[in-house]
């Protein structure tokens, strides 16, 4: 795999029962770039660590006083330092080749898990464990991918330099084969406190981080409530904590940056007076002890290729976990059934399908074609019940449904024309079902290429736009992209990262466009209305309603202007669906839900309650011969009336 090839066309299926498993995955799928690195490694490699034998070739021939010999072993030097250094260009580009390819493969599987669970993601894994995984931990693991062909030249060449010692010079090079492995496991036993105390800070500067971007986030209201040195002093404790154990962890990987030096040295002093006595004894010649200590030299340097590997395997395996816990979730899966619901019209290989958006767990129905609201008396629980309306429904949803409908543990999927959501192919589950989030991401860049979005063609971006009444937003933006030529085409204004050069109803109204745009089968709406006034709520109303003649829409919402335009009305309570109807009939016999939509205080509710009770005494009254209350029953039904 090259990088001008990269993204992969498809990454593959990870292992992930474990983070060595999921390394070992990853090594497998680069088997080809792991084995070419490691051979431009192994050429590197032997020409340095043959330097010692043309060192100790050339010292002999001045002490025999051979020119001959001598320039052979001048020869001898410069090819080998060509080869050093063809090695040593092509080891690091396919070593860092990859290192890149590695990096891009997991973050392409990243990528598709969060396309996958949508934001149920962020429900299972915090939103800082999967940014941290998709960048510091991909680079942890990146190293380690790419350390690996170093490691394995590095191995191959200390073996073969240690066996040719031996034969060379059994004396010597039997003190070199029983110091080497000493050298390269003499780290392993610091490594596992000194990967702790990185982990540590890595944790203390994430919540350092988080800390700030929430503080950033709603500096605003720190403003108004002058909150602001309360936050600071917050951050500053966080970030003396990040320091602190910074300190703690650059203090062990100095022990073991000396150890790394302290015992080379003290095996070269052990070998230099161990062949100085030989040599002294007339047993090796001058030349031998050169060449053995040159050698000794030269093996210094793939021996930090182990304190390499070690130190990024430590870093890595941890990083490995993470990404593999986070690859390892999956979509529910329940096969509940519900008998109301209209068949699926599967289409060729069974992609297309529609007919009646139905949820078991909360009985929410939502007839094909028709714009139903849904009224929740609690955010959280519309938040959730419109992820599961989209087949984003996590693990231990428990809003209510029948658990023998499901797994233990797991509420029912929501079902689109009797099928269930998540047992059907995803990039299918997304073209029918699209869910907008209460707080929709607004990503940088131009409007239009916010607007650029898969779509059917049936709708425009000049209608998606005027339904959701946008007009004064391309205006702002169209002030913003004056060019030098004077002309003004908000299309080509850039939007700052999520939107926060907009307003919330600004930024509300243009994430509803790009929704309108897509024009999917079934349309999932929550609270797309919250941040507008009510003049541009009621054209937004009218306009969504046309634009979605004929198509599914789901809106959760509790604002009257949207829910009278509403084909049916869907009251949930305590997770279930209690009541359906149209706004105006709800109004006149669910107490509850007129408490919600018109956010009447707990004594009215029981003030009215009490004076229906009477009027229906009276009424009971008059049927007995006695007079009604007349006045009572038509101020109460006046009172409906304006509450509708």
């Amino acid at each position: 795999m090259h990088i001008r090839d990269l993204p992969y066309p498809d990454p593959g299926l990870p292992d992930v029962r474990s983070g060595r498993h999921f390394l070992w995955w990853l090594g497998r799928n680069q088997l080809g770039g792991q084995v070419k690195a490691a051979l431009w490694g192994l050429l590197h490699m032997a020409a340095l660590v043959s330097f010692p034998v043309a060192i100790g070739f050339g010292v002999q021939a001045v002490v025999d006083g051979s020119g001959g010999r001598l320039a052979l072993a001048g020869g001898l030097m410069a090819g080998l330092t060509a080869l050093t250094a063809l090695g040593d260009t092509m080891l690091h580009r396919a070593a860092v080749t990859n290192w890149i390819t590695a990096a891009a493969r997991v973050q392409q599987l990243l990528a598709r898990k969060a396309v996958e669970l949508g934001s149920t993601l962020t429900r299972r894994v915090a939103a800082g464990e999967v940014v941290a995984v998709s960048t510091g931990d991909v680079e942890k693991i990146g190293w380690f991918v790419e350390a690996l062909s170093r490691f394995t030249a590095a191995a191959i060449t200390t073996v073969g330099v240690c066996v040719a010692l031996i034969i060379y010079q059994p004396a010597l090079g039997l003190v070199v084969a029983l110091g080497v492995p000493a050298l390269a496991l003499a780290v392993f036993p610091l490594l596992p406190r000194a990967t702790r105390r990185a982990d540590e800070q890595r944790e203390k500067a994430g919540r350092a981080t988080e800390l700030a971007s929430d503080t950033v986030a709603g500096l605003r209201v720190l403003r108004g409530i002058g909150g602001e040195e309360l936050f600071l002093d917050r951050y500053r404790r966080a970030s003396q904590e990040v320091r602190a154990a910074a300190v703690r962890s650059a203090r062990m990987w100095a022990l073991i940056a000396a150890v790394q030096v302290a015992l080379p040295g003290l095996l070269l002093i052990g070998v230099v007076w161990y062949g100085a006595t030989l040599a002294h004894q007339g047993r090796i010649s001058v030349g031998e002890l050169v060449t053995v200590y040159s050698a000794v030299t030269f093996l210094l340097f793939p021996l930090r290729n182990f304190e390499e590997i070690a130190m990024a395997y430590s870093f890595s395996r941890p990083s490995a976990r993470r990404a593999a816990r986070v690859l390892g979730l999956r979509r529910s899966s329940s096969g509940a059934e519900h008998p109301g619901a209209g068949a699926a019209a599967d289409g060729p290989g069974g992609e297309k399908f529609g007919g009646d958006l139905y949820d078991p767990a909360s009985g929410v129905l939502a007839s094909a074609g028709q714009l139903t609201a849904v009224v929740c008396g609690d955010p959280d629980l519309a938040g959730r019940l419109a992820d599961r309306l989209g087949g984003h429904a996590p693990h231990g949803d428990d809003d209510g449904g029948d658990a023998a409908e499901a797994e233990p543990g797991r509420a029912p999927s929501a079902l689109l024309g009797g099928v269930p959501l998540d047992e059907v192919p995803l990039t299918a589950a997304r073209r029918a079902v699209l869910v907008q989030d209460k707080d929709p991401v607004l990503l940088s860049g131009t409007l239009a290429e916010l607007l650029d979005v898969p779509r059917s063609g049936a709708v425009t971006v000049t209608e998606a736009l005027e339904a959701a009444q946008c007009g004064d937003v391309l205006d702002t933006l169209a002030q913003a992209s004056v060019d030098g030529s004077g002309a003004a085409d908000p299309l080509r204004a850039r939007i700052t990262e999520r939107g926060r050069s907009l307003s919330g109803g600004q930024r509300q109204r243009l994430a509803l466009a790009r929704s309108l745009i897509t024009d999917p089968e079934v349309l999932v709406l929550d609270e797309p209305t919250s941040a507008v006034d009510s003049h541009t709520e009621a054209r937004i109303a009218q306009g969504l309603r046309r634009l979605r003649t004929g198509r599914t829409t789901v809106v959760f919402t509790s604002s009257p202007l949207l829910l009278d335009r509403a084909d049916r009305v869907v009251f949930v309570r305590d997770g279930k669906a209690a009541a359906t109807g149209v706004h105006r009939e709800l109004l006149g016999t669910e107490y509850a839900y007129r408490a919600v939509v018109t956010r009447e205080p707990e004594e009215d509710r029981t003030t009215d309650r009490e004076a229906d009770r009477d009027a229906d005494r009276d009424t009971d009254r008059d049927t007995d011969g006695h007079e009604p209350t007349g006045p009572r029953v038509a101020g109460r039904i006046g009172k409906i009336g304006e509450s509708a």
